[in-house]
């Protein structure tokens, strides 16, 4: 998995390309956590993303948490395969994701 960070301002776009499962989530989660301190916005393109986990769908929950106290996180980019984890997890209601 790779992870490109681009900050504007307050606003943090993280691309994660590959997969993001439980060898991978750990690193996507430290990253967070340097990352995410005083971001307002936080916005997740995963328009690279091969495949997703349900450790890689915690460390998005967990990261929705931190941005519903500090601001809004927003997935944009999800292909078929990760849109259809979201809806069978029920997370289609939980996050914010835009096409």
């Amino acid at each position: 998995m790779d992870i490109d960070k681009k900050i504007n301002g307050k606003e943090l776009t993280i691309t994660v390309e590959g997969r993001l499962d439980t060898i991978t989530a750990p690193q996507l989660e430290a990253e967070l956590k340097r990352s995410v301190g005083d971001t307002e916005r936080l916005i997740f393109d995963l328009s690279s993303l091969e495949y997703i986990s349900s450790a890689g769908l915690r460390v998005l929950l967990s990261a929705q948490k931190v941005m519903n106290r500090q601001g809004e996180m927003i997935v944009r980019n999800a292909n078929e395969m990760v849109m259809e984890v979201f809806e069978i997890t029920g997370f289609v209601d939980i996050l914010n994701i835009e096409s």
